[in-house]
């Protein structure tokens, strides 16, 4: 059957939709893009300028340099930074050739700069881009064999390097924070639309192919997360107003807990029992039992699948060209299920999902309004103009708060530690290179280097060694094949070079292993260019980056060591804190309290979790041989992704206080959070001082701890019941800390008969 001009653009949409939820913002494909032109461009005017190979080789590698590792947001800030990175580049390249024949001098220098290159992290983006080029530079002298000879040759390569550096960035790809916050928004549309379809798969999933969805959809809901992060984290950067900036952080926010929200009731709607969020975090956690097929009715099934297509159409149809009328009436049809009359009839849960329904289409209106404007009102139903009320009051209150942390100062910074703890292994790399190697020695000292990047404790840097030591047994295999085919044919060679050189800055993000292995079959292929090539080398090139890799874990074990286990607890009670942070505010507010800036705390929260998450990689990687502790991180980190799902929910409903009429403040709540306090502090400061005194409290449920005399208040449905189960789900999820933490636990009876005691 022919392809329709419809079904084949559906087709073309469904690909670029995937395309950009799987790189947010194009940002890997445009860096990689980037990088490849400069070193192209530098390639055509040094070849043009008759330029030995040496110096296409100096040039290329510069040209990745000066592309890769500029980090400033801004053009002029980016602009700046290259002048001075050409300056550092000239200087160090000429250190490097004067030095050559002095090995002592040599080494010394080479060690100031590498111990610069770490320590100046601490001045930010350009401090960090200009410590960079220090340290590459010099080591591309090492390898081209710069002599003080070829210095003009070299200036002139540099120069160019650096000049194709700035068109490709400025001119061919020009990338301006509006057009990447505008691709990050499309990123996290796509994303959003994926989850809210494989949470479709998840309600029709039989029961043996329950646990393999859920899987998917946890993986899902992490990648809209991501996508949320990332959009966060640029909103900074964005030229208009603070107050439209804020807006979209609120609406990016709302679209994502309802998301999660609507996930976590379609379990609910399919299960014989209630499900627990941490099935939504933990692989492996309990499925709730699923009843026999149809327990829901046909009619029911229907049509809630009708909905949840028509609500996944609205994401996918979210661009400004898609305002057709049969969009506003699915969407007012949808957003009709905010009001109680007009859920269908059905058990409590399944009205819930209705309801769940109902806000993930508001949120939709939400993302709308703040990326496109009003648009046509004309066929607004009284539900979807109360949203738009609600919405704009929202966005006249719009603002900003800003907070910081003060640094830690000495040994105890962060930049500081790396780079003594980078000499020490770098003193070691250099010893042990000379042994394997009197001319490619510096391999283990870029290696030793490598590793301590973008790492915080000893166990991050062990599985960065390992997965590098990976990617170069990996690549030496590819780097033989490679060479082989190409021969003596240059041209072919480079062209492979870019290859792999794309690959290398577009798998980046993704995988360290990916990048280490095109890192090494690029350096094959440059070792031809060089008619250096020999399978030796390409040995050696294995044996010193074990050797660089086992020098940099030694150091970090030995020099002003930072312990997994210690990293892991800063981050974990960084955590807790946050999460009572976030809890206080919106309980204090959903009970009448003075507004706060809930969703700033939430973020800092996500932030923070994000830290921990990747603290805890060591102790979480399949190879680790600490199994019950792997077990007990993945539980630890799956309880607080749980709890801080319900404590972005609090937030977001506490914000709809000041401005929604449907939400009002309810003074009894306060009391509800105490306990949630209370037990959040206990667990911060006994991970803080093991011996801290202090006990979690559990007991009686939220709900009973208000009581509540008047049961309409805390029907199925009412926002009250909503806020309560958030808390309550809030406060099992802490409790539940409690156990892996070693903190103990009183209920009532322990409590009361202390109290008779004293």
């Amino acid at each position: 059957m022919t392809a329709t001009p419809r079904s084949s653009g559906r087709t073309r949409t469904g690909v670029f939709d995937r395309f950009a939820a799987s790189d947010p913002g194009y940002i890997r494909l445009t860096s990689a893009l980037r990088t490849v032109c400069a070193i192209v461009l530098t390639l055509v005017v040094l070849y043009a300028l008759h330029t030995v190979v040496f110096h296409l080789v100096a040039g290329a590698m510069a040209a990745m340099v000066a592309t890769f590792g500029v980090r400033e947001k801004t053009r002029p800030k980016q602009a700046v930074t290259l002048v001075i990175g050409l300056i550092t580049a000239c200087v160090s390249m000429s250190l490097g050739a004067v030095l050559a024949s002095h090995r002592i001098p040599s080494d010394l220098v080479f060690l100031a700069l590498i111990f610069c290159a770490v320590y100046a992290r601490r001045f930010g983006d350009r401090g960090y881009t200009i410590g960079l080029f220090g340290f590459q530079f010099y080591f591309v002298s090492l390898f081209v064999h710069a002599s003080p000879s070829s210095l003009p040759q070299i200036w002139l390569a540099l120069a160019v390097a650096f000049a194709s550096s700035a068109v490709s960035r400025f001119v061919l790809f020009r990338q301006s924070t509006v057009g990447t916050l505008g691709r990050l928004r499309n990123a996290f549309r796509a994303r959003l639309a994926q989850l809210v379809a494989t949470q479709v798969e998840m309600f029709d999933a039989t029961p043996d192919e329950l646990e393999k969805v859920l899987a998917d959809l946890r993986r899902d809901t992490a990648r809209l997360h991501e996508a949320a992060l990332m959009i966060q984290g640029r909103l900074d950067d964005e030229p208009d107003s603070v107050a439209r900036a804020d807006v979209l952080q609120r609406r990016i926010a709302d679209a994502e807990i309802a998301a999660e929200r609507l996930g976590v009731l379609l379990l609910n709607a399919r299960s014989a029992e209630r499900a627990d969020t941490l099935t939504m975090h933990l692989p492996g956690a309990p499925v709730p039992r699923q009843p026999a097929t149809g327990a829901l009715g046909a009619d029911t099934t229907a049509l809630l699948r009708r909905d949840l297509a028509a609500l996944h159409l609205l994401i996918s149809r979210l661009g400004p060209e898609h305002r057709g009328t049969a969009h506003v009436r699915l969407r007012n049809r949808l957003l009709g299920y905010r009001e109680e009359e007009n859920l269908p009839a059905g058990p409590p849960a399944v009205q819930d999902v209705f309801r769940g329904v109902g806000e993930a289409t508001r949120a939709v209106l939400g993302l709308r309004l703040a990326l496109d404007g009003p648009g046509d009102e004309s066929d607004d139903t009284a539900e979807t103009a109360r949203s738009r009320e609600e919405f704009e009051a929202e966005a006249v209150s719009a603002g900003s708060a800003e907070s910081g942390e003060e640094d830690e100062t000495g040994l105890r910074r962060r930049s500081t530690r790396a780079a003594f703890q980078v000499c020490a292994g770098s003193v070691l790399a250099m010893a042990g290179g000379e042994f394997l190697s009197a001319q490619r020695w510096y391999w283990a000292v870029l290696t030793c280097w490598v590793v301590f990047l973008n790492t915080s404790s000893t166990g991050e840097i062990l599985v960065k060694g390992y997965r590098r030591l990976i990617g170069t047994v990996c690549g030496v295999v590819a780097g033989v094949a490679l060479a082989g085919l190409v021969g003596n044919h240059t041209w072919t060679a480079f062209g492979l070079v870019l290859l792999c050189i794309f690959g290398m800055f577009f798998t980046a993000p993704l995988s360290y292993a990916l990048m280490s292995f095109f890192v090494t079959s690029m350096l094959g292929l440059l070792y031809t260019l060089l008619h250096t090539y020999s399978v030796a080398v390409l040995v050696l090139r294995i044996e010193e980056t074990a050797l660089g890799a086992a020098c940099g874990m030694f150091a970090a074990l030995i020099v002003l060591p930072v312990r997994t286990g210690r990293r892991t607890d800063q981050q974990l009670r960084t955590v807790l804190l946050r999460l009572g942070e976030v809890a206080s505010a919106a309980v204090a507010q959903l009970s009448g309290g003075a507004p706060a800036d809930l969703l700033d705390m939430a973020r800092d929260l996500d932030t923070a979790l994000d830290d921990l998450r990747r603290s805890t990689q060591p102790l979480t990687h399949p190879f680790t041989p600490l199994r019950e502790r792997r077990q007990s991180a993945r539980y630890l980190v799956a309880l607080l992704e749980s709890g801080a799902y319900h404590a972005r929910s609090l937030a977001a409903t506490a914000e709809l206080v000041p401005y929604s009429k449907r939400v009002a403040a309810d003074p009894r709540l306060a009391r509800a959070g105490d306990r949630l306090a209370h037990n959040i502090a206990v667990l911060a400061a006994h991970v803080a001082d093991e011996r801290a005194d202090g006990e979690v409290e559990s007991g009686a449920s939220i709900a009973s701890m208000l009581e509540e005399t008047d049961s309409e208040a805390l029907r199925t449905g009412s926002v009250t019941f909503r806020v309560l189960r958030h808390l309550q789900r809030l406060d099992e999820g802490v409790i539940g800390l409690a156990r892996p933490l070693g903190v103990p636990v009183s209920g009532p009876e322990e409590r009361t008969t202390r109290t008779a005691a004293a």
